[in-house]
């Protein structure tokens, strides 16, 4: 199964603000950029209407500036 971040459905995961997605499948490794996109894509379908700079401020906030940037500068490197 591929990565992807899919809608939780019951009533408990529905009635709490902000936790409608679980990430589901294997995860890949860090630098790849899939994480990223599979975030992107989730936050594009709830709404967001920036998804890819909502990703980037989570990464960021989730692990740190210079470790965010550093995982941004391999996932471009490896789309080369």
């Amino acid at each position: 199964m591929a990565f992807k971040y899919v809608k939780r459905t019951s009533k408990k995961a529905k009635a709490r603000k902000g936790e409608g997605y679980v990430a589901k499948g294997k995860k890949p490794p860090l630098g790849e950029g899939k994480r990223f996109e599979a975030l992107s894509s989730a936050l594009e379908k709830k709404g967001a209407s920036n998804p890819e700079a909502l990703s980037a401020w989570i990464g960021r906030k989730k692990y740190g500036k210079e470790k965010f940037q550093k995982l941004a500068a391999a996932g471009k490197k490896k789309k080369k």
